[in-house]
């Protein structure tokens, strides 16, 4: 069964990010005393069009990470970057081929909680054929 491109990668990288050791949530944030960090799967974009009965796009996914602990910061860096290298590793799923463009990312104060966090953000641009 054919998939919506970005399901297909929203799958992929769920697999990716879990393989590398780290808890991942989509849909929901985790329940409140879930352990930090963790990875959740935000928003995906897409942006597609046809040509000659062949679908090509870009699908841009946000994911974000969360620690509570201000003091590892180089954590939270470091879980960023092993994530953007699985991202750059996607290049096929069952129905697309992927090149990866941009990757833009951040980490930022995050004050949503009773406790302060650190929210780090990754926006990286997947275009499919």
């Amino acid at each position: 069964m054919d998939r919506d491109p970005q399901q297909e990668l929203f799958t992929e990288l769920k697999f990716a990010i879990e393989a590398l050791g780290y808890d991942v949530y989509d849909s929901v944030l985790p329940p409140k005393n879930t352990p930090y960090p963790f990875v959740y799967l935000g928003d995906f974009q897409q942006n597609d069009a046809e040509l000659k009965n062949a679908v090509f796009g870009a699908v841009y996914p946000m994911i974000h990470v969360w620690h509570n602990n201000l003091q590892q910061r180089g954590t939270v860096s470091e879980m960023m970057l092993n994530i953007k290298t699985a991202c750059r590793k996607i290049e096929k799923t069952d129905n697309f081929a992927w090149i990866i463009g941009s990757m833009n990312s951040r980490i930022i104060p995050d004050n949503t909680t009773a406790q302060p966090l650190l929210h780090g953000v990754i926006e990286p641009t997947f275009r499919f054929s």
